[in-house]
């Protein structure tokens, strides 16, 4: 089985300069490659690699096209059975490649994988952007094991397990090639964010099996390319969320279910302006303009792909974490 590890790099040196010896170093299994695709960086990142990593192959994108279309026009060049679609802001670990590997091989229905990410800067605790494997609730809010909204778990070994779960985060993703190509890669015009979970959810609606593997461990350091406080990842996810909601969702309740998410988006708005953060208001605003605009082209993706009924683990996350004060994955699914 050959494996391709494949980081997406823009103006990334010092990430590649600080992560990439361990990528290196425990990585060196059979059939395994290592490429960086950059996204038409200004930096000295190419020189670096050059210099440094002559044996790293370097794919040359001619724009940044951002996490979808990178990805999409690099694995084009790109010849192998798992590609590993890793962040440059991720140190990964001794054996993280086996136990994915094995699964694969065990599992032939099983065609996306994540393994458990914790967080870089503080290796105790989970990491926001996947943690121990992602779940969406009834109106396409994400969380995950191990991450409610903004309440971070402990790693206490409470998710050393191998699970079946809804999306695995793009930082550490490995997905079968023929996956990739049957669903078409990601939906480019995402950009960034939230792209892999409408890929997943396309996965699910042809009934693949996704996996969360938490023998296989890995720190990422998260929001190195956007803050978590940028406006523009507000936007992103706001507007992109909408946008799996819109394709993906069972016929009979899309348009309720869509209803009640911008109703739910505008309080969020509204709470954003209790918190002093008019921008990121503007943002949700700037989203749902962009969601109207776009709404012919994604029900034109969506005639063209399957709808499923079983997607969400739970009605309502926001229900639960912000009334019901449920602030952990084991409380939200214990009624």
């Amino acid at each position: 089985m050959k494996i391709a590890i494949v980081i997406l790099n823009w103006n990334g040196e010092k990430l590649l300069e600080k992560f990439l010896p361990s990528v290196l170093k425990y990585s060196n299994v059979t059939n395994t490659e290592i490429f960086v695709a950059d996204n038409a960086s200004t930096d000295n990142s190419i020189l670096f690699l050059k210099t440094n990593y002559p044996t790293i192959q370097i794919i040359q994108n001619k724009e940044n096209g951002g996490f979808a279309k990178g990805y999409n026009e690099a694995l084009q060049n790109v010849n192998a059975d798992i590609f590993c679609l890793l962040n440059s802001d991720v140190e990964v670990t001794e054996n993280w490649l086996q136990p994915i590997v094995s699964t694969f091989k065990n599992e032939e229905n099983t065609v996306i994988i994540q393994p458990k990410i914790l967080d870089y800067k503080n290796k105790l605790k989970f990491e926001y952007a996947g943690a121990a494997g992602g779940f969406i609730d009834k109106y396409g809010y994400p969380f995950c094991r191990g991450r409610i909204f903004n309440d971070i778990e402990k790693d206490k070994a409470q998710y050393n397990d191998v699970k079946e779960i809804f999306w695995a985060s793009g930082a550490c993703f490995f997905i079968r090639a023929t996956t990739y190509k049957k669903l078409g890669g990601f939906d480019e015009d995402y950009f960034a964010h939230q792209e892999e979970i409408d890929l997943c959810w396309r996965a699910q609606n042809n009934k693949s099996t996704i996996k969360y593997v938490g023998l296989s461990t890995v720190y990422h350091v998260g929001g190195a390319t956007l803050k978590e406080t940028n406006p523009q990842k507000t936007f992103l996810n706001f507007r992109n969320s909408l946008f799996s909601l819109l394709k993906n969702l069972p016929k009979k309740s899309l348009f309720p279910i869509i209803f009640i998410r911008l109703v739910l988006d505008g309080v969020a708005g509204i709470k954003f302006i209790f918190e002093l953060k008019p921008k990121h208001t503007f943002a949700i605003l700037k989203a749902h303009f962009s969601f109207y605009k776009n709404l012919g082209k994604m029900l034109k993706k969506r005639n063209k792909l399957n709808q499923n009924n079983d997607y969400y683990l739970v009605k309502s996350a926001i229900w639960r974490y912000f009334i019901l004060k449920q602030k952990t994955f084991y409380d939200f699914i214990k009624n």
